[in-house]
């Protein structure tokens, strides 16, 4: 029973597969087969800083199609065969480790995509991957928030969907990459007290309290890292808003600014991740060449400019100390600057009129 059921997730896997991908048709016209050979690599390692044991390869799900989106196998790993004879051409490899149906306690995805040309008579061995592909949000609400809204319940919410997230849950709740908020609901009224955005591998811990002082100070965001997760830890007051941002020992993350558009003579913190930004891309290696902008991100090893914000650098001594031109060293610095946060610099929220800078 528990075969048939993965065997009916692979397939419900592979229509949505099908629907949003596949490998450009690739053929030089000699029609000698060629060989597929596949395997994972290396010993897949503990992918978490607690602990958490990796997902049984053998029962991860496996589609391979054609240069026409067309099933060439669809089932479990286990059972593909060692090496597949086909013919010459591209092929499209999706792996998974199990069906996820978007919102969901405790199930980190793992998993691979890859596309491979075939050469007639030749042997392609695919290297897969195993690295998880979804985001995860765990909430650690304090005491006087439960004392502030006894009858309050908390949800998260993703995309259509929305999940009960008890003052008391320890869980993690995974969703697909992309926009996450959480919504409080109290009293017949709901309220969403935040939005973040979150890509594959990242993990957000957020502490929920409210604040009991409007001119409260907390030390505001500290980010860790390890090799294979992205974990983000993160406060929220409820009642602090006004606050956040006002220092730089507070600044916003880049997450928040993107989210506070209007805001002025507000700190944001992030890593210079780029620059040489014109109205659709931007350059994330050196040697740079314009002094007047730079790519803030939300990580130092960003390499796109999706949930950044760029960053105008006028004249004066910020430029002089932080321009990638003349300081290529800077790439790759925590750095919190103070300036307005704008809706459109270079196709892009920005952030204008930086005054001052500290360098972490």
């Amino acid at each position: 029973m528990e075969k048939m059921r993965r065997i009916a997730a692979a397939a419900v896997l592979s229509a949505v597969l099908f629907s949003g991908y596949s490998c450009r048709k690739t053929s030089n016209g000699d029609d000698a087969k060629g060989t597929l050979v596949f395997r994972f690599e290396g010993n897949p390692r503990e992918l978490s800083k607690v602990s958490q044991d990796m997902p049984d390869t053998n029962d991860f799900l496996i589609t391979v199609t054609d240069g026409d989106g067309s099933p060439v196998f669809d089932g479990l790993y286990c059972e593909l065969p060692e090496t597949m004879e086909v013919s010459p051409g591209s092929y499209g490899i999706y792996v998974r480790s199990e069906d996820f149906s978007g919102l969901q306690f405790s199930s980190p995805q793992y998993g691979d995509e890859q596309c491979v040309v075939v050469p007639p008579a030749g042997v392609m061995s695919v290297e897969l991957g195993c690295r998880q592909i979804n985001s995860g949000l765990r909430l650690d609400v304090s005491p006087d928030f439960l004392t502030a809204y006894p009858d309050g319940v908390l949800f998260v919410r993703a995309g259509d969907r929305q999940l009960m997230y008890s003052y008391t849950e320890k869980r993690i709740v995974y969703f697909n990459p992309g926009s996450v908020s959480l919504v409080l609901y109290d009293g017949g009224k709901e309220t969403v007290l935040l939005t973040r955005t979150l890509v594959s591998q990242e993990v957000l811990t957020l502490k929920v309290s409210v604040s009991a002082d409007q001119n409260i100070s907390s030390k505001g965001i500290t980010i860790s890292l390890d090799t294979s997760r992205v974990w983000t830890n993160e406060t929220y007051r409820l009642g602090d808003e006004g606050s956040k941002g006002a220092s730089y020992e507070n600044a916003l993350t880049v997450n928040q600014a993107l989210a506070s558009v209007g805001r002025e003579d507000v700190w944001v913190s992030g890593f210079i991740v780029g620059g040489d930004l014109t109205s659709a891309n931007a350059s994330f290696s050196p040697p740079f060449k314009s002094a007047s902008n730079l790519l803030l991100g939300p990580r130092s090893s960003v390499a796109s400019r999706d949930n950044c914000i760029a960053v105008q650098l006028s004249a004066g001594d910020v430029r002089d100390a932080l321009n990638l031109a003349e300081h290529p060293e800077m790439l790759g610095r925590l750095v919190c600057l103070n300036g307005d946060i704008e809706a459109s610099y270079y196709g892009m929220i920005g952030l204008k009129s930086v005054s001052d800078f500290v360098l972490k």
